[in-house]
Protein backbone atom coordinates (compact mmCIF):
# COMPACT_ATOMS: atom_id res chain seq x y z
CA UNK A 1 0.00 0.00 0.00
CA UNK A 2 1.88 3.71 -1.04
CA UNK A 3 2.23 5.77 1.70
CA UNK A 4 0.01 8.77 1.25
CA UNK A 5 1.43 12.13 0.46
CA UNK A 6 1.59 15.30 2.17
CA UNK A 7 -0.73 17.43 0.69
CA UNK A 8 -2.92 14.73 0.61
CA UNK A 9 -2.77 14.24 4.50
CA UNK A 10 -3.19 17.72 4.65
CA UNK A 11 -6.43 18.11 2.37
CA UNK A 12 -7.87 15.09 4.41
CA UNK A 13 -7.25 17.22 7.36
CA UNK A 14 -8.47 19.80 5.72
CA UNK A 15 -11.77 18.35 5.19
CA UNK A 16 -12.40 17.44 8.42
CA UNK A 17 -11.79 20.66 10.19
CA UNK A 18 -14.00 22.58 7.21
CA UNK A 19 -17.18 19.88 8.38
CA UNK A 20 -16.65 22.05 11.66
CA UNK A 21 -16.27 25.00 10.94
CA UNK A 22 -18.45 27.44 8.81
CA UNK A 23 -18.35 31.19 8.16
CA UNK A 24 -21.62 33.15 8.20
CA UNK A 25 -22.51 36.68 7.84
CA UNK A 26 -21.12 37.76 11.35
CA UNK A 27 -18.23 35.57 11.86
CA UNK A 28 -16.96 34.67 8.37
CA UNK A 29 -14.25 32.41 7.92
CA UNK A 30 -10.51 33.36 7.56
CA UNK A 31 -8.93 30.79 5.39
CA UNK A 32 -5.08 30.31 4.98
CA UNK A 33 -3.36 28.65 1.94
CA UNK A 34 0.22 28.53 1.98
CA UNK A 35 2.43 27.44 -1.17
CA UNK A 36 6.43 26.66 -1.47
CA UNK A 37 7.06 30.71 -2.17
CA UNK A 38 3.96 32.53 -0.90
CA UNK A 39 0.83 33.04 1.33
CA UNK A 40 -2.19 33.52 0.83
CA UNK A 41 -5.49 34.09 3.29
CA UNK A 42 -9.08 34.80 2.33
CA UNK A 43 -11.88 36.21 3.87
CA UNK A 44 -14.95 34.08 3.38
CA UNK A 45 -18.48 34.41 4.01
CA UNK A 46 -19.96 30.73 3.20
CA UNK A 47 -23.44 31.19 3.85
CA UNK A 48 -23.38 33.00 0.08
CA UNK A 49 -20.11 31.85 -1.27
CA UNK A 50 -18.23 35.03 -1.48
CA UNK A 51 -15.41 35.92 -0.36
CA UNK A 52 -15.62 39.09 1.45
CA UNK A 53 -11.29 40.27 1.66
CA UNK A 54 -8.40 38.63 0.47
CA UNK A 55 -4.75 39.50 0.80
CA UNK A 56 -1.45 37.36 -0.19
CA UNK A 57 2.33 38.03 -0.69
CA UNK A 58 1.46 38.38 -4.07
CA UNK A 59 -0.75 41.94 -3.60
CA UNK A 60 0.53 45.10 -4.88
CA UNK A 61 0.75 46.65 -1.56
CA UNK A 62 3.15 44.30 -0.26
CA UNK A 63 5.24 43.18 -3.50
CA UNK A 64 7.84 45.32 -3.54
CA UNK A 65 8.13 45.56 0.27
CA UNK A 66 9.09 41.87 1.13
CA UNK A 67 12.14 39.87 -0.08
CA UNK A 68 10.52 36.85 -0.29
CA UNK A 69 6.44 35.76 -0.12
CA UNK A 70 7.70 32.29 1.84
CA UNK A 71 8.83 33.33 5.03
CA UNK A 72 7.52 34.08 8.61
CA UNK A 73 8.06 37.86 7.78
CA UNK A 74 5.62 37.96 4.82
CA UNK A 75 3.34 35.64 6.49
CA UNK A 76 3.23 38.87 9.16
CA UNK A 77 2.81 41.59 6.97
CA UNK A 78 0.09 39.54 4.80
CA UNK A 79 -1.70 39.21 8.44
CA UNK A 80 -1.36 42.77 9.35
CA UNK A 81 -2.75 43.48 5.42
CA UNK A 82 -5.57 40.91 5.42
CA UNK A 83 -6.78 42.51 9.16
CA UNK A 84 -6.78 45.93 7.79
CA UNK A 85 -9.18 45.31 4.88
CA UNK A 86 -11.62 43.69 7.02
CA UNK A 87 -11.68 46.15 9.68
CA UNK A 88 -11.94 48.68 6.40
CA UNK A 89 -14.98 46.52 5.66
CA UNK A 90 -16.89 46.12 9.07
CA UNK A 91 -15.14 42.47 9.85
CA UNK A 92 -14.26 42.69 13.47
CA UNK A 93 -14.84 38.67 14.33
CA UNK A 94 -13.91 35.81 12.04
CA UNK A 95 -13.34 32.19 12.73
CA UNK A 96 -10.03 30.55 11.86
CA UNK A 97 -9.63 27.68 9.38
CA UNK A 98 -6.00 26.77 9.23
CA UNK A 99 -6.42 25.08 6.42
CA UNK A 100 -5.42 21.82 7.62
CA UNK A 101 -1.43 23.18 8.33
CA UNK A 102 -0.15 22.72 11.43
CA UNK A 103 -0.75 26.04 13.83
CA UNK A 104 3.03 26.99 13.73
CA UNK A 105 5.46 29.25 11.61
CA UNK A 106 4.21 30.93 8.79
CA UNK A 107 0.59 29.85 9.38
CA UNK A 108 0.56 31.34 12.90
CA UNK A 109 2.54 34.17 12.56
CA UNK A 110 -0.20 35.18 9.95
CA UNK A 111 -2.71 34.77 12.47
CA UNK A 112 -1.12 36.42 15.45
CA UNK A 113 -0.43 39.44 12.82
CA UNK A 114 -4.54 39.80 12.56
CA UNK A 115 -5.34 39.46 15.66
CA UNK A 116 -2.92 42.46 16.93
CA UNK A 117 -3.84 44.85 14.15
CA UNK A 118 -7.89 44.15 15.57
CA UNK A 119 -9.36 40.88 13.86
CA UNK A 120 -11.41 38.70 16.75
CA UNK A 121 -10.81 35.03 16.96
Amino acid sequence: MPKESRNAARKKRHLRVRSKVFGTEERPRLNVYRSLNHIYAQIINDQTHRTLVAASSLDPELKGTLASGGNIAAAREVGALLAKKALAKGITKVVFDRGGYKYHGRVAALAEAAREAGLEF
